[in-house]
């Protein structure tokens, strides 16, 4: 459930249109978003810091979250306009038809990106305890809670592309979810912490 109406509001305008995955070339992720935006597409990128040695020394630079990968909303009645840009390798389907990874998928990269607390990939992960984030920036979050050296991670996968990303997060912040027996999961992200 979303914490404020402004993200009510957000969650809502991301209803309107499905997302849809496009599959990139090796790299060409932030110039996919360049062209398509061009095109007048909305698209996302999500985004994470990282360090890396240029030239001897440590650099802060920007990496895909899930390299290989963009999100643009809508754009089923011109797949032909998407396709056509250079580096885009293909859309993400599904049975023949592109598919859809729901608003509620997008809302949670979306604010664990925005959320400034230590976002980075993570291995894919199919099972684990299902959690709920109970307070902090990350409040109604569900996911998968992992401990990776001491600390606590909070994964949360897109299952129909085979990624995962994980934030840190205090263990003190989650509770278990419990499902019914009997009962199938609701088609979210899983999050791992």
């Amino acid at each position: 459930m979303p914490a404020t109406a402004k993200e009510a509001g957000l969650l809502q305008l991301e209803r309107d249109q499905h997302w849809h995955a496009v599959h990139t070339r090796y790299q060409y992720e932030k110039s996919v978003v360049q062209a398509l935006s061009y095109k007048g597409h909305v698209v996302f990128l999500p985004l994470y810091g990282a360090m890396h040695l240029w030239r001897g020394r440590p650099t802060p630079v920007q990496l895909p979250l899930f390299p290989g990968y963009v999100f643009i909303r809508g754009g089923g009645d011109c797949q032909l306009q998407i396709l056509s840009t250079p580096g885009i390798i293909g859309i993400v389907k599904m049975g023949g038809l592109p598919s859809i990874v729901p608003a509620e998928q997008m809302m949670t990269v979306r604010r664990m990106v925005e959320s400034g607390t230590g976002v980075e990939p993570n291995p894919f992960l199919q099972s684990g305890d299902r959690v709920q984030v109970t307070s902090g920036a990350l409040q109604g979050l569900d996911g998968i809670l992992v401990r990776t050296k001491g600390k606590f991670r909070l994964v949360v996968s897109l299952e129909m592309l085979g990624r995962s990303a994980s934030v840190e997060i205090d263990g003190s912040c989650v509770q278990p979810v419990f499902q019914p027996s009997g009962v199938a999961p609701r088609p979210r992200l899983a999050a791992t912490a």
